[in-house]
């Protein structure tokens, strides 16, 4: 008997399954046989640190905060990055991960990813926002530190990346235009509700 491939999913932004697109690729892997583990921060409704959802194996952390402004930004990052990463580990010791996959915001498992790709794992970037644009967005100053920086992650990720999902054409050009990623290695995949 073959062993069933196994995905890791790392998302910062939302709780799982309170993520939705998050969640519809879970599920959707899991329905193709893939064993899914999905690593996210805590949050109202989903706040057990490890569970099983509908054969889905789910790990949390809890965030120090997620409010607005740089400051907390760099409180919440300096707790989910390492907590992605050691939760990361502790799911690897089930098995190998065929694919890690990385969902945006912000662009910053691109270490996480690397590790995993010496272990042989593929290294799939899921940009669901374009944060160096939703920074500015958000009245961060265009060309300063901040922004220079998440231009740079946003960079490394794509160059780490074995394959780029993009939500919508426009993002695709930026990976492709921005990121010089491959056009080959770059696929636009929609959300759209569960009928």
């Amino acid at each position: 008997m073959s062993r069933r491939r196994r995905c890791l999913i790392l998302v910062e932004d939302l709780p799982v399954p309170f993520d939705r697109r998050v969640w519809t690729e879970a599920k959707t892997l899991r329905d193709a046989g893939w064993r899914v583990t999905v690593i996210s921060p805590k949050g109202e409704g989903a706040t057990r640190w490890h569970e099983r959802i509908d054969g889905i194996e789910v790990f949390r952390y809890p965030l120090p905060t997620t409010a607005a402004g740089f400051v907390s930004h760099l409180a919440e990052y300096a707790v989910a990055m390492p907590a992605s990463l050691i939760l990361a580990l502790l799911a690897w010791r089930g098995g190998r991960f065929d694919v890690v996959h990385a969902c945006n915001p912000p662009d910053f498992f691109f270490p996480i990813g690397s590790l995993f790709k010496r272990f042989g794992s593929a290294f799939v970037f899921d940009q669901h926002d374009l944060s160096p644009e939703v920074y500015v967005a958000q009245g961060g100053r265009r060309g300063g530190l901040v922004h220079r920086f998440l231009l740079w992650c946003e960079r490394r990720t794509y160059l780490t990346a074995d394959v780029v999902i993009a939500t919508n054409e426009t993002y695709r050009r930026f990976a492709l235009e921005r990121g010089g990623v491959d056009p080959h290695r770059v696929f636009v995949v929609r959300s759209s509700p569960d009928p």
